[in-house]
């Protein structure tokens, strides 16, 4: 009994091929996204947010407000 030309597992040979570069193909795309998410540092936790009192200091130091300004803010912050 003869089936076909010989070929026939060939053409499940070429889908495993092809699965296997499909699968290489998704794991570089996912470690690329991965590396570019910036959430590999430190177990996955973010930094915390600067506080009020920081980016009040920061703005000060720029020179966006002046002392009395500056003053007048960290005494509302710190109640």
């Amino acid at each position: 009994m003869h089936w076909g030309d010989g070929y026939g597992w060939m053409g499940a040979g070429w889908g495993f091929m092809g699965l296997f570069w499909l699968l290489i193909v998704f794991g570089i795309i996912a470690l690329l996204v991965w590396l570019g998410s910036g959430k590999r540092s430190g177990g996955g936790q973010e930094e915390p947010p600067d506080s009020a009192l920081d980016i009040l200091r920061e703005r000060y130091a720029r020179g966006e407000i002046d002392r009395e300004e500056f003053e007048r803010m960290r005494r509302d912050l710190e109640k």
